[in-house]
């Protein structure tokens, strides 16, 4: 696996980039997160609309609390002069318990969600739909069209991902 490199540059970069560079860890959530939400709410009805059932919920993917490894008292902080907030365990706390672990749930449900409509509506193979068998439905669209199946190939016909009677 080819890992991102991103400790070996870090202390290269020069002081200017890593302060313009915090707060954008936090924009881009701002700024997407009530979008997210909103797509979340209108995929979940679409889902439920048109039969689904036995969709996770978004708490799925978020972690459980007591399997963080820090609580308040005993999480590291960490010394920036030029950033105060660091210094305090709530600031660390918000950050590790909340922030990170909700968005990237966040995402994650999000993601999970799309490849359910995708299984429905498009259970055609390509090269990465092996990934979607997280998102594993009982039957396509197609699947439930007898006429509209015969016009499967073979192999999505057979697809376990959409078809729960499928080939493993």
């Amino acid at each position: 696996m080819d890992r991102v490199k991103i400790g070996c540059n870090y202390v290269k970069q020069p002081f200017w980039k890593v302060i313009l560079g915090v707060p954008l860890i936090y924009l881009p959530i701002i700024t997407t997160v009530p979008f997210v939400v909103m797509g979340v709410f209108l995929i979940k009805t679409h889902l439920k609309n048109v039969g689904g059932m036995n969709i996770k919920s978004y708490w799925d993917f978020v972690p459980d609390w007591v399997s963080h490894r820090y609580v308040n008292a005993e999480q590291p902080t960490i010394d920036l002069p030029w950033y105060q907030p660091a210094h305090y365990r709530f600031f660390w706390v918000l950050n590790c318990k909340h922030y990170c672990p909700l968005s990237v749930a966040l995402f994650r449900y999000t993601t999970y969600l799309v490849m359910i409509v995708e299984n429905w509506w498009c259970p055609f193979a390509h090269d990465k739909k092996q990934d979607y068998a997280e998102a594993a439905i009982d039957k396509s669209f197609w699947h439930v069209h007898p006429e509209e199946l015969k016009k499967l190939d073979p192999a999505d016909r057979l697809n376990p991902i959409w078809n729960e009677k499928g080939k493993p």
